[in-house]
C-alpha cells in the first residue's frame, strides 16, 4: 500500500472513531467540477473487526461505514453506514441540539451557516440542508445530508455540490421585479401536452418555462433541472445522408472503471475529460454520427439534429434530438458513446421504450384558448425569486430572478390548476 494512502487511512480512522473496524477495500476516484477542477478522493469501505473473509461482492455486511474523503483538502464527502446501523460511539449528537450539529457541520466542511448553507428541512430523524449565498438560493445547489439513529449515532453524512467562495461570486442588490419582466413572461409561456396516465390522454395547457433573467436584465440563462460539469460543446447541426449503410450495427460494451494511481492523485493531474473537443475531432465525430444513423435509423435523413458533444469517463458523448416534434414534457432523445481514439459509435441509448407509453395516449383535446387569454389568468400567479447562478461563460455566480409558476391554464377550457395536477 502507498505510504500516502496508508495515512489518508489511519487518519481516517482517527476522525471517525473506527477502531473496531477494518478497511476491507479502497479505490481512488476522479471528477470534475463546473469549475473545471480535478478532484481526487478516496474511498474506503470499513468493516467491522469480528467480520472475517468476507468474499460476497454482492452486499456488505450490516454495520460497514463507508467514506469518501477528498485527497488534498482531507475534508469528507460521504460517510454510510450500511442500513443505518452504527456500533460507533465517538459520533453521537443531539437531534434536538441543531446549533451542535452546524457547528460540527461547519468544522468538517469549512463552510459557513447563513452563508454558504442554511437548514431546509427535517425528516426522520433526518436533517438536510441546502447551499446558499448569503441567504440566497443558487444553481446549481448543493446539499448536506446529516442522520442520526435512535441513540444519536452518526449514520449518514453527506456533501453534494460546489459551495463557491467569494472570488467566483459578483455580488450585488438585488432588483428585479416582476413588472420589469412581463414581457419576457409573456415569451415563456408555452403550450405543452402534458401527458395524463390515468385518464390515458395528452392534455393540452400553457405554462411558464423556467428560466434565469439577469440581475440587470441584460440577458438570460437556461433553466437545466439537472447541471452537471461535462461542458458541452453546443451545437445544433441536422444530420443528412444520402446512402444507406447496409451492414447492421454492433454495440460494444462500455468500460466505466478508470484506474487512478496514487501519483496521478497526489501530483493532481488534470482529468483527461477537460480536455476541449478539437475541429478536428467535431467533423471525425459528425462524420460516424452520419455512419450510425444511416445503419440504425435508415429513414430519418435530416429528421435528427446533433445538439452538443462532450468527455465522460473516457468517451465522446453526443447528444441528438428529434427535429421536428410537439411541445410536449418529453421529448424524443438520444445519446451515442463514441471512443476516443478511433471516434467509432460504440454504444447508444434511445429514450424512445420510455416515450412509446405517452405515443400511445390520445391526441390532444381541441385548444379554445389563446396565449392572450391564458397569460391574463396566469400573471398574477407567475414567481420571480433571487437566485445566484452560475454563468458557464463568465466563469462566476451571477444574480438573477428565476422565472417559474407552479400553475397552468388548461387550454380546453381555460381552468387554471397546479403543475402536479397535470
Amino acid at each position: 500500500m502507498d505510504k500516502r494512502i496508508k495515512e489518508l487511512i489511519n487518519f481516517t480512522k482517527e476522525k471517525y472513531c473506527l477502531h473496531e473496524y477494518y478497511v476491507h477495500t479502497f479505490d481512488i476516484n476522479r471528477s470534475t467540477t463546473i469549475f473545471k477542477d480535478t478532484i481526487y478522493s478516496l474511498s474506503m469501505e470499513w468493516f467491522p473487526n469480528h467480520i472475517k473473509n468476507w468474499d460476497d461482492e454482492t452486499y456488505n455486511p450490516e454495520g460497514t461505514v463507508s467514506i469518501e474523503i477528498d485527497i488534498h483538502s482531507r475534508k469528507t464527502k460521504h460517510v454510510i453506514f450500511s442500513e443505518g446501523i452504527s456500533t460507533v460511539d465517538g459520533m453521537t449528537f443531539d437531534l434536538n441540539n441543531r446549533g451542535e450539529i452546524i457547528k460540527w457541520i461547519e468544522k468538517e466542511t469549512g463552510l459557513t451557516y447563513g452563508r454558504q448553507f442554511e437548514f431546509w428541512k427535517e425528516e426522520e430523524r433526518e436533517l438536510h440542508f441546502k447551499e446558499c449565498i448569503n441567504g440566497v438560493a443558487v444553481s446549481p445547489s448543493g446539499y448536506i445530508e446529516f442522520k442520526l439513529d435512535q441513540e444519536g449515532r452518526l449514520t449518514l453524512f453527506s456533501v453534494y455540490g460546489q459551495f463557491p467562495t467569494k472570488k467566483l461570486i459578483n455580488q450585488e442588490k438585488y432588483l428585479l421585479s416582476i413588472e420589469q419582466v412581463e414581457e419576457l413572461a409573456k415569451e415563456q409561456l408555452k403550450l405543452i401536452e402534458f401527458p395524463v396516465i390515468e385518464q390515458k390522454k395528452l392534455v393540452p395547457a400553457f405554462a411558464i418555462e423556467e428560466i434565469y433573467i439577469k440581475n440587470d436584465c441584460s440577458s438570460t440563462l437556461p433553466f437545466e433541472f439537472f447541471v452537471d460539469d461535462k461542458f458541452p460543446l453546443q451545437m445544433d447541426k441536422v444530420i443528412e445522408w444520402n446512402d444507406n449503410i447496409q451492414k447492421p450495427f454492433q454495440s460494444n460494451i462500455l468500460s466505466l472503471i478508470e484506474n487512478v494511481t496514487p501519483d496521478q492523485a497526489f501530483q493532481c493531474e488534470s482529468h483527461p475529460d477537460l480536455r476541449p473537443i478539437t475541429e478536428e475531432e467535431i467533423k471525425k465525430c459528425v462524420s460516424t454520427i452520419r455512419k450510425f444513423l444511416s445503419q440504425e435509423y435508415t429513414n430519418d435523413s435530416g429528421k435528427w439534429a446533433l445538439k452538443s458533444l462532450y468527455r465522460d469517463k473516457g468517451y465522446i458523448h453526443a447528444t441528438l434530438k428529434k427535429k421536428e416534434q410537439n411541445e410536449r414534457v418529453f421529448k424524443r432523445k438520444m445519446t451515442l458513446f463514441i471512443d476516443s481514439d478511433t471516434y467509432e459509435v460504440l454504444n447508444y441509448m434511445d429514450n424512445k421504450p420510455f416515450l412509446e407509453t405517452y405515443m400511445e395516449l390520445k391526441e390532444a383535446e381541441e385548444i379554445k384558448v389563446t396565449k392572450e387569454e391564458a397569460f391574463e389568468k396566469i400573471k398574477e400567479l407567475i414567481e420571480l425569486t433571487p437566485y445566484y447562478v452560475y454563468d458557464f461563460e463568465q466563469g462566476y455566480y451571477v444574480l438573477c430572478g428565476k422565472l417559474d409558476c407552479q400553475y397552468a391554464v388548461r387550454a380546453n377550457n381555460g381552468e387554471v390548476v397546479e403543475l402536479n395536477e397535470l
